[in-house]
């Protein structure tokens, strides 16, 4: 929800919001029209990174019309909270867009017009990235001014969405079952990373659907909770993934097999089980940076009413 503290504060959130939406929306139609141009998008990766740009494109433009027409009203969800969770969520789409595909395409393609309109489209899709995080870090001075209130621009909730977002790429890694059907133990580790990305989307669309207050505990309380039975689970995952994976004793292959040179259409096996565990290392950390912070939060809340409760006892005595 948004609350404007004055009428200049509202034309220049307006403003901002409108200019930073068409830059968006310039850069990405820029990206993906530029690697459909010339036919560069072979392969998964790359596929998967012009989705990305299309993506956005398309929300953003949507997300304009909304505005311009004034039906924000009309959308039975808090309307601002899911302005600032689709900017988080492009940013980091648009910024892994930005990496992966030059990292995996530009270096294969001879110099020249193809290899070009690859840079360039890379380049549009880091000005999209910036744009998408200038929306966020905007919505954040806001809060510091106290001019506008929501759930995404916290700390809590900056994380939970970058655990789904994490959760989303290892999915994206794990899409062949072969990775994982064979051991028991690597299926249990699927299942972690799907139930705490389920935990954490369910979190979050409480709090957008204005649920949160329906809850029988208090909010950051049941974040908490989550939030500790997410940590366990990654841990579980963090142990079991790598040696069933790496460890020859388990079956596992602790050397990376080679891989046909070239431009590459799909990545190793080996690669994508190596990424899967770098990104449980890294998901873990953010669950456990989320713990400490919702901690601090509750049990800070906690004594503070204490504290408030003792006050009517000294005076009584």
């Amino acid at each position: 929800m948004i609350t404007m503290c004055s009428s200049s504060g509202l034309l220049s959130a307006i403003l901002l919001g409108y200019f930073l939406r068409l830059l968006q929306l310039l850069s990405t139609c820029l990206a993906f029209s530029l690697v459909a141009s010339v036919g560069t998008w072979m392969g998964a990766v790359s596929n998967w990174s012009v989705f990305i740009w299309c993506f956005c494109f398309l929300v953003t433009l949507i997300i304009l019309i909304i505005e311009f027409c004034g039906l924000q009203s009309r959308f039975p969800f808090s309307w601002y909270n899911f302005l600032i969770t689709y900017a988080c969520y492009a940013a980091l789409l648009c910024i892994s867009a930005s990496i992966v595909y030059p990292v995996t395409y530009i270096w294969f393609f001879p110099h020249g017009r193809s290899q070009d309109h690859a840079i360039a489209a890379t380049a549009f899709s880091c000005i999209a990235s910036v744009a998408y995080a200038s929306e966020v870090a905007w919505a954040r001075t806001w809060v510091w001014l106290g001019v506008i209130t929501g759930y995404m621009v916290t700390v809590p909730g900056l994380l939970k969405g970058l655990e789904t977002f994490v959760a989303g790429v290892i999915f994206a890694f794990i899409i062949d079952s072969h990775l994982f059907m064979h051991q028991p133990a690597l299926v249990w580790c699927v299942a972690v990373y799907s139930i705490c990305f389920l935990l954490a989307a369910s979190a979050l669309l409480l709090n957008w659907c204005d649920c949160d207050n329906r809850l029988p505990i208090a909010f950051p309380t049941f974040l908490l909770g989550l939030t500790l039975l997410s940590v366990l689970l990654y841990t579980s995952a963090l142990v079991l993934w790598p040696l069933y994976q790496f460890d020859e004793q388990f079956g596992g292959q602790p050397k990376r097999s080679s891989c046909n040179d070239g431009l590459i259409y799909s990545l190793c096996t080996w690669d994508q089980q190596l990424a899967v565990a770098i990104l449980t290392a890294i998901n873990l950390l953010i669950y456990v940076v989320d713990l400490v912070f919702l901690a601090h939060m509750v049990f800070s809340r906690t004594e503070d009413q204490l504290r408030g409760s003792q006050f009517p006892l000294l005076y009584k005595s």
